[in-house]
């Protein structure tokens, strides 16, 4: 194992090679293009292959393809090349494609800045893509470390459950600079407590089971398999139907075969909750680490503050949300979207409300104020273009 000074980009690179991606495709794009120019160094020298498509669309085609050749994949972008994998994703959702899928969140709407994070993609990576009928696994590292670890479990996650797996990092994430922990050889794989499940081949001759179960091989086209492959309803076999009953079946399997294994999905990270905090502050990725700080410096002031830190995001951990609370969800973006899922999910009594800064991270001395703003019952401060909607 090696221990090197390097960004989230070099983490999700190495944390791919760890997990057995053997193909890259994809489209230079901020902050995500060190990804690209990572993979077409490191896959050579493993015996992979590197692709640069002619788009993003083009890219994620190839990455499923790929995969379903019987090889790991996966493709990197950001906000405005996430949105053009619409339909090669949900073609691999519903042929149930193991492929990940990495999205370096900027600040938006549409081109947005380049250089600067954003976390405008939340519900777009529950809805990635049209026609509903289906149920995301999304993870989200906040730190370098994390984006090496996540990106071998997402590999992992995308083989047992045979779906794509999206990694929702941001900006700071992909471009930061820490310390990180690079394993070398399958010991140490190992010694870092990280999971990978080797590429297997389903044999047919019924690919897709009207079930909820997980640790189906995938559907692999040649070597034999006789396999079928289409974006239209299949039948068991893989071939189009417009059998309204097979319909029923095909959406049963990709929206429970997630739900009813939700325990094996749940990652977070949960603080001082144990006495009954009066405010809890929810976040993920990098605005996940000013408010932790932000919570053990209201603990220090004696206030019964706590937090919770969403790792994985879909499906979204409603679970976690069970004591009575005033509820502040921080985020990147000026809307609010990780804000409307808290609010369906808290118990019934509790206030939540939003805190959001698009482009750069909030402080921890920002944080202070809204939460005693709202330990005292007073209106949360705001600039004078901003407003407290929840």
């Amino acid at each position: 194992m090696k221990r090197v000074l390097e960004t989230g980009n070099a983490a999700i690179t190495e944390g791919a090679i760890a997990a057995g991606c053997r193909v890259f495709a994809g489209y230079p794009i901020t902050p995500a293009t060190e990804i690209a120019e990572n993979m077409s160094r490191r896959l050579p020298q493993v015996g992979g292959y590197y692709l640069q498509a002619e788009d993003e669309l083009a890219a994620m085609h190839i990455a499923v393809g790929s995969s379903l050749g019987g090889l790991k994949a996966m493709t990197a972008t950001s906000g405005p090349g996430f949105i053009l994998y619409a339909d090669p994703y949900g073609w691999a959702l519903g042929s149930e494609i193991p492929v990940v899928v990495v999205n370096a969140q900027r600040v938006g709407p549409v081109s947005g800045i380049t250089g600067a994070p954003g976390q405008g993609e939340f519900y777009f990576s529950r809805y990635p893509t049209q026609g509903g009928n289906f149920e995301t696994i999304v993870l989200a590292p906040a730190s370098v470390q994390e984006a090496l670890n996540l990106t071998v479990e997402a590999f992992y996650l995308a083989e047992r459950f045979r779906m794509p797996v999206t990694l929702l990092a941001d900006q700071l994430v992909t471009d930061g600079w820490e310390s990180l922990s690079v394993p070398e050889t399958p010991d140490d794989v190992a010694a870092m407590g990280l999971r990978v499940l080797p590429r297997r081949i389903h044999s047919g001759p019924e690919f897709y089971p009207a079930s909820d179960e997980i640790d189906v091989p995938p559907v692999v086209l040649g070597h034999n398999t006789g396999a079928a492959c289409s974006d239209w309803t299949p039948t068991e076999q893989g071939y189009d139907t417009e059998e309204v009953e097979a319909q029923h079946k095909h959406a049963y399997r990709l929206i429970y075969k997630v739900r009813n294994h939700r325990d094996l999905l749940r990652r977070y990270e949960a603080y001082y909750l144990d006495d009954n905090p009066e405010v809890v502050l929810v976040s993920y990725g990098s605005p996940a680490r000013v408010a932790k700080s932000a919570v053990k410096r209201a603990r220090e002031r004696g206030l019964k503050v706590g937090g919770i830190r969403l790792i994985g995001l879909w499906p979204f951990p409603e679970e976690l949300f069970t004591l009575p609370a005033k509820y502040l969800s921080v985020e990147l973006n000026n809307d609010g979207q990780l804000v409307r899922e808290v609010q369906r999910a808290v118990p019934k009594g509790s206030a939540v409300h939003f805190f959001g800064k698009c482009g750069e991270l909030p402080t921890v001395a920002e944080l202070q104020r809204m939460i005693d703003a709202l330990l005292s019952g007073e209106p949360l401060p705001a600039n004078r273009w901003e407003w407290e909607a929840w």
